[in-house]
């Protein structure tokens, strides 16, 4: 018998984010599809047993400092020859972080630095490297809510998701004749500790959220790395500036079933 080898083998994938939830999960994923996995997380403590896990590296990164971001994927190309995927993830949603009426400026700087310059950064980083070689995949996490208004509001996380899919989508189109794909993941409700954190903080405003779900259920973790696996992969070749919704139906619905 032949063996397959995996959708990314011998690729190098950069991480942002990737001790837990959609993070940890899509450092799995790609993983064990061949890649060589480079961990970028504030988490001293978790990133070193990922990596072990993964057989890949660990780098400590604050993801909203250039000098950080810019060492990640210098350690990137430095310890595998090059940087082929890069899944820019590393976000927050803080508690005050609200309806505008309350949300202070502090509040909205400090998500706007974490979810959405952080992207620019790594996206800045990745494409150095990336246009040298004449090929890459830019997977950023975006959201749902990037395309759908919510009344349960965070108005600086919704803002800063809009802006991570804008800027996909027009890096996406100028960088697409350089061999780069760049694409908006854009997820529904996750099961993760973000949102478990949610659910045991403000239970009703977590059920208002499900509700919607024409699913029923939040996503697991695992499957939205599979939509990483999918757009890191040749897979999805023709597949660029694209908002990639995996969202259980939620912005599609205007009555979900009963």
């Amino acid at each position: 018998m032949v063996e397959r080898e995996g959708r990314v083998e011998g690729r190098t994938a950069v991480v942002t984010g990737g001790c837990s939830g959609i993070g940890l999960a899509s450092a799995r994923r790609l993983a064990d599809e061949g890649a060589h996995v480079v961990v970028g997380d504030l988490d001293t403590e978790r990133g070193p047993e990922v990596a072990a896990e993964l057989g890949g590296l660990f780098v400590r990164t604050d993801v909203t400092s250039p000098a950080d971001v810019d060492a990640l994927f210098g350690a990137a190309r430095e310890t595998y020859g090059s940087v082929d995927i890069a899944f820019n993830n590393a976000g927050i949603s803080p508690p005050d972080d609200d309806s505008i009426l309350v949300t202070g400026l502090d509040a909205w700087r400090r998500v706007q630095e974490v979810n959405l310059t952080s992207v620019y950064l790594c996206c800045k980083a990745a494409l150095g490297h990336m246009t040298e070689q004449g090929r890459g995949s830019i997977i950023n996490t975006a959201s749902f809510v990037a395309v759908m208004g919510a009344a349960t509001s965070q108005i600086s996380y919704s803002a800063s998701k809009g802006g991570v899919l804008s800027m996909s989508r027009e890096l996406g189109v100028e960088f697409a004749r350089h061999g780069i794909r760049v694409n908006a993941l854009c997820p529904g409700p996750v099961n993760t500790p973000l949102l478990q954190e949610l659910f045991a903080s403000d239970p009703e405003r977590a059920a208002r959220r499900l509700v919607h779900v024409p699913m029923g259920r939040f996503a697991e973790p695992e499957e939205i790395a599979n939509a990483v696996l999918w757009l890191a992969s040749d897979e999805s070749s023709f597949v660029t500036a694209s908002t990639f919704l995996v969202d259980g139906g939620i912005s599609g619905a205007y009555v979900t079933p009963l």
